[in-house]
């Protein structure tokens, strides 16, 4: 399984649609972040690019998914001793090549787009955001990834449905329904992100679950 993992992300780069994903994600972080935050705005701004480069991750997750034909993945499925195995591998992958974006992602705002790093405790919480962010992107790119959702036109459409959706949503009360992407930047601004953190960080790992039991669900029942 881990074998088939690190085969897909390697079919993922070689077909270089790898660029897509990471000229995507330079053109961004150049935009945030082309002038450097002042002092003390190290946590907001790191927060708000975890907020920012979770559709271009979930745009990469969907790519890599769709990489592979469905021939080769129903072989992959047999050779690796079944489907469950198989989607495992693929939510594996998609997650190694988001964490690799938003790696990239909080490097450039920590180091070049902040005066200085996040103190203490507030530095890993940043790191945290980033990883919720890397598995809410590859949960929202699988269920709208090919297998999931056949067309590519009402793939894409859902895609940045689910997006908006899961912002208006964290913006409003009701933020625990879904990744409280907004709260997170909220939380950040007003210097208490540590304070909320598990409280932020709960409902994401919720909705990551839920998002990947549907796509195990869906992928099951259909077959591919």
């Amino acid at each position: 399984m881990i074998a088939l993992a690190a085969f897909r992300v390697a079919a993922y780069v070689r077909s270089h649609r790898v660029h897509q994903a990471l000229l995507l994600m330079l053109a961004l972080l150049a935009i945030v972040y082309g002038s450097r935050a002042p002092l003390g705005e190290e946590v907001a701004v790191a927060a708000d690019g975890a907020v920012l480069t979770v559709p271009v991750l979930a745009w990469a997750a969907r790519s890599l998914l769709d990489t592979e034909p469905d021939g080769q993945r129903a072989m992959s499925a047999v050779l690796v001793g079944g489907r469950v195995r198989e989607i495992a591998a693929g939510l594996m992958a998609a997650f190694a090549a988001c964490l690799a974006l938003a790696g990239l992602a909080v490097c450039w705002a920590l180091l070049l787009g902040a005066s200085a790093l996040p103190a203490g405790a507030a530095l890993p919480a940043v790191l945290l955001l980033y990883v919720l962010g890397a598995l809410a992107g590859t949960v929202l790119g699988a269920l709208t990834s090919r297998a999931s959702v056949a067309s590519p036109a009402l793939s894409i459409m859902t895609l940045v449905l689910a997006v908006i959706v899961m912002l208006l949503v964290s913006a409003s009360r009701a933020y625990w329904l879904t990744v409280p992407l907004l709260a997170w930047s909220r939380a950040a601004h007003d210097g208490l992100l540590l304070d909320r953190l598990p409280w932020l960080v709960l409902p994401a790992l919720l909705w990551s679950a839920i998002g990947i039991l549907l796509y195990a669900r869906r992928r099951l029942r259909r077959g591919q």
